[in-house]
Parts: C-alpha cells; structure tokens; sequence
C-alpha cells in the first residue's frame, strides 16, 4: 500500500517538506535537519522524518521515528506506522495503529481502515470508517466508498463518485461519466427525441475531459466517440491519438477508422495494425478487410483469424464471406456455423441461405429463425418467403409485417400487397408508401396505380394543349419509371399524352419499348401513326407483335391490307386470332376472311 497523501505535504499535520523533484544536496539537507531536531527530541520531526524514509523505501530507517513519534501521539504517524506495517506484511498490526489515527481523527488512517476491512469481507465496518474517511473530506475516502456501494446497486454511490471527481480523482471522474453515459439513452427516452443533445451526456463529456486531462486514456477513448458522434471529427480524432499513444487498442482501433474515412488509408492501417497486435480484433477485422479488398486474400485470412483469436465472432464471418467469393462454400458453411453458434445473427441467417441454395429447406429454417429472434431483418424476411412458397400465408405476412416493422423495404412491398388482395387499402397504402420511400420501383408502381384508380376522370385533352400540373399518382409512376419500372414509363407516357404532351409521351413509350415492353412499343406505334410516320410505326408494332401482342398483329394485318400486301396482311390477321383478347381476334378473324375472299377472287 502506497503511503498515504501528497509527495509534498506529510499527511495529516499540514507540515510542509520539500518537493519530491528537489536535488539531492537540498533533500540531503533537509535530511540532516531533521535528524538534529530529532536528537533534540522534537516530535514533529520524527513524524516528518519517518514519512520522508518510508516514501524512499527505507522502511527499517523509517519504523524507529514513527513509532517514536506515534507513541508521542502523532496521528499521522500513526497512519504511516500503519503504512510501513501493511508493506512487510503485517496487516493486523497496521490496521490497528489504523484504528488509533482514525479514532484520533485520521481521515486517511480511515480510509486505509475501511479498505483493510473490505479486503476481509467485512463490509459493514468498510462501509463505517470508509463513510468516516470521505464526511472529512478525504477524496481517496470517498471514492473507496462510492465503489462499496456501486457494488451493492447503492443510489447514494453516485453522490461519493461525484464528491471524489470534484476533487480532482481522475479514475472517479471517469467512473461518473461511464454512469452519466450508460444512463443517457434512458434519458433521452423518457424525455423523447426532440433533436437537442441530453444535459445528462452533455455533464458525462465534461466528467470524461476532466479526466482525460488527468492522463485517463479510457476517458480519452469515450470522450473521442461523442466527440465523433457529433461529428467534431478533429476533437475526436486528437482524443483517440491521446488514447491510442497512451496504450489504449480501441482508441487505436477508432483512430484507424477516422482515418480511413477521411481517406487515408494507409496511416489507417498502421494505428489497426497496432491495436490489433495488443489483442483488438474490430482492428485485426478492418485489416483483414483493406487485403480483402486489395485481392491479398491469403493475409486478409490470417487477420480474420487473428480476430477470431482475439474473441471477435466478425472474424469467423469475415472468413466465410472470403471462402464463398472464392467458391470454397464448404469451408464458408463451416465458418458461418462457427459465428452463428457464437450467436452471430448475420452469420445464421447467411447460414440458412446457403443451406437453402443446397435445397436443405428443414435445416434452414431453424437458422432463419435464430438470426430472425436476434434482430435480424433480413432473416425475418427470408422466412417470410419460406413460409409463402409453402402457400401458408398467414405465417409469411407475419414475418414479412414483422421485416417491413424495422424498415424492410421489399417486406413492406409484400406486406402492402397482401392487404391490397384482402382489401384493406388504408393499411396497404401506408406500406406501399413505406416501400416506395425506400426505393422499391415495384412498390412506387402500385402506389400509383392504388391513387390512380381513386382518382376522378379527367377532362379529354387535344395533342398539343397546355399540360397540367402532376398529380402525386404520376409523381410516383415518374418515381418507379425513372428506375427502369416498364410497366410505369408506358403509363407515365399514357398519362403524358392524355395531357396532351407527345414528345413526353413518346420518350416514355420508347424507353419502355426499347426495354422489353410490347405495350410500350405498340403505343409508340399509336402515337407515331398518328403523327403521320406509319413506316416507322409498322416497326414498332412489328416488335409488340412478335412478343405477343394481338393488337398490334392486328394493326399490321391493316397496314399491309391497305398496301395491297393481301397475303403479308392476312399472316398478321391469323397472328392476331391466336393472341386475342376475344374482341381482337374477332375483327381479325373478319378481316383475315375478307383478305381470303380478296386473294382468291
């Protein structure tokens, strides 16, 4: 046990001696002072002259002057005797010369009292001369007794903590503020979210400055991560460099991530290569993937496994996710069971995909469901397909509202669909609404066509009329057209040309048609013959026709009639009996035996 007080006042007496960085020939001096007052019998210089012995180590010089000076009634001698006793061993004895500085009023010799007594289990008397110690004033008094009752969930810990931070304890300090953080978020939950920072962590950041400038490098590593939060990325950036110089990997660990973030990689990789060499596996994680990405796999393998060394179950997963780039997938199985058994929630349901893709639908749905219980989105979803391509739909909308409930933009699509089949458009709609918001072209499509079909009619437009403003059902057909959606960009150009706007209308037809879509090219067809280019048309139409689009067979079966391509016309006629609807393939059909009637005359 270290003595008891500052270097440079003797504990207790408020005596001042020299500063413990003083030369040798001042601290000799002051040594030989001592030792005459002594020999003159002064009891003040036996206290001071025990102490400044048994600070240096010398505990035989030092045990003679403070027995001396204790059996003259000096308490703080009585505290070091008690000091020097602890260090050769001799606990009982020193807790008893403890005993008589505390009685005579020894906030220190309390202290050391109580933390004997702690030591032995007896918590009641720790509790006693640790409360003695701390009510005088004594800062290593009062956060010994805020840790006593820390351990007991005591509410009253907090008020000892906040009472040895005050006074400049630097590990109290710290301790306050983790409490100060940890408490926080319940804070900011019962407050609500109102966009201002919590004065709770707003009180544990100036706790982990104070500390931090004490030299705390843990305090230096959390007040680096609000400070990072907040996005005052230089502050941060300069704790964790405080943090990680002082020996701390996480702060190393979160440096290297600043770092990378802010494009340098390169001194990234150092400060990670550095914590991870002291055991942090997030760190031996970021290395593992800076190889991966450089292609050096087989270095990128030796950090995932370092990490997984380290306890970290990301580098079991890391190590599948390589093995099945590279097409190891038995080895990447063996790896994702390693992490999921860890309860790795992404591996698990990784797991049961690529037993899924191996057709063992029995083995995987139990992962689904572990990853789904741990908080996986993903895998709630998954189950929800599980679950519909056995036709039990009632067990696939549950997972899918429970994916879509955490913001699953394709689980939200499903969900909006499946309500639309029952009927329930309210609750469809603010699915669908969900989905769409999230990107989903599908889901922005149906959305539009939900709002389309509530809308009333619209006035009959001339081509070439001043359009009107958008309605939000076409901003949404626009939204899901702009992605590619086919079916979207043809109704997009329907609506446009109902507006009366044709080169609009036209662009949309054309990209659809050039996608894929028959119903885009057979109304570019439409809207070209109307503009008087039918050749061009005649193409378009030839492309709807061959992907099977009976009104466009039937509207070559015309053109070529009109020709005079009696026998092409009636090819295209006979198209467009056989891919109806019912009403195509009758006019066809008419027109196919006139054509007949025609050649044969």
């Amino acid at each position: 046990m270290d003595v008891m007080g500052e270097k440079a006042a003797l504990f207790e007496s408020g005596r001042i001696v020299q500063s413990a960085d003083r030369d040798e020939t001042g601290e000799a001096a002051e040594e030989a002072r001592l030792r005459f007052a002594v020999e003159a019998g002064e009891i003040e210089a036996m206290s001071v002259l025990g102490a400044m012995l048994l600070r240096r180590g010398d505990l035989d010089g030092a045990e003679p002057h403070l027995r001396a000076a204790t059996a003259a009634g000096d308490r703080a001698a009585a505290n070091n005797l008690g000091v020097l006793l602890h260090q050769r061993g001799y606990a009982e004895e020193a807790a008893g010369w403890w005993r008589i500085a505390a009685v005579a009023g020894s906030a220190a010799a309390a202290h050391a009292l109580g933390r004997h007594h702690r030591e032995r289990g007896d918590e009641p008397a720790a509790e006693y001369w640790l409360r003695q110690s701390a009510e005088q004033g004594h800062t290593l008094g009062a956060y010994a007794l805020a840790d006593l009752l820390e351990h007991r969930s005591d509410e009253t810990a907090e008020q000892w903590m906040r009472a040895a931070a005050e006074r400049g304890h630097r590990e109290a300090a710290y301790r306050l503020a983790r409490a100060l953080d940890r408490k926080a978020p319940h804070e900011q939950e019962a407050g609500g979210d109102n966009g201002v920072e919590s004065p709770v962590l707003d009180e544990a950041e100036q706790w982990y400055r104070q500390a931090a400038a004490r030299g705390h490098r843990r305090a230096a590593l959390h007040l680096g991560a609000i400070l990072e939060k907040r996005g005052a990325l230089q502050e941060a950036g300069r704790w964790y460099l405080t943090s990680a110089k002082d020996g701390e990997p996480r702060a190393a660990c979160a440096l290297g991530f600043l770092l990378r973030d802010a494009g340098d990689t390169e001194s990234a990789a150092v400060w990670w290569l550095r914590a991870a060499q002291e055991g942090d596996g997030n760190a031996a994680n970021a290395l593992g993937a800076l190889h991966a990405e450089r292609g050096e796999t087989q270095t990128a393998e030796r950090w995932y496994r370092a990490a997984m060394d380290a306890g970290d179950v990301n580098g079991a997963y890391n190590l599948a996710l390589l093995c099945v780039e590279q097409g190891r997938t038995a080895q990447a199985e063996q790896w994702y069971r390693r992490a999921a058994y860890a309860g790795h929630r992404e591996a698990a349901n990784a797991l049961a995909i690529l037993l899924l893709q191996g057709g063992d639908t029995t083995g995987a749905e139990p992962w689904f469901s572990k990853a789904a219980e741990a908080g996986s989105v993903d895998a709630a979803f998954n189950l929800g397909i599980l679950h519909a391509g056995r036709s039990d739909d009632e067990a696939a909308l549950g997972w899918y509202e429970r994916a879509a409930a955490s913001g699953h933009t394709e689980a939200a699509l499903q969900v909006g669909m499946a309500r639309l089949r029952e009927g329930d458009e309210l609750t469809a709609e603010r699915h669908l609404r969900c989905a769409a918001g999230g990107g989903s072209a599908e889901a922005a499509y149906r959305l539009a066509a939900l709002l389309d079909a509530r809308r009333p009619p619209a006035p009959a437009h001339e081509l070439g009329e001043p359009s009107q403003e958008k309605s939000e059902c076409e901003e949404w057909y626009e939204r899901a057209a702009t992605q590619g959606h086919r079916r979207a960009q043809v109704r997009v150009g329907m609506l446009a040309a109902m507006r009366g706007d044709v080169v609009e209308a036209a662009r949309w037809y054309r990209e659809a048609a050039e996608g894929g879509s028959r119903n885009g090219a057979f109304n570019l067809g439409l809207l070209l013959a109307r503009e008087g280019s039918e050749p061009e048309a005649a193409l378009w139409w030839t492309r709807a026709a061959d992907a099977g689009h009976g009104r466009a067979a039937l509207r070559l079966a015309l053109v070529y009639a009109r020709r005079g391509e009696l026998a092409e016309g009636q090819r295209w006629a006979d198209r467009a009996v056989s891919l109806g609807p019912a009403e195509v393939s009758e006019r066809a059909a008419r027109l196919r035996d006139a054509l007949k009637q025609e050649l044969s005359a």
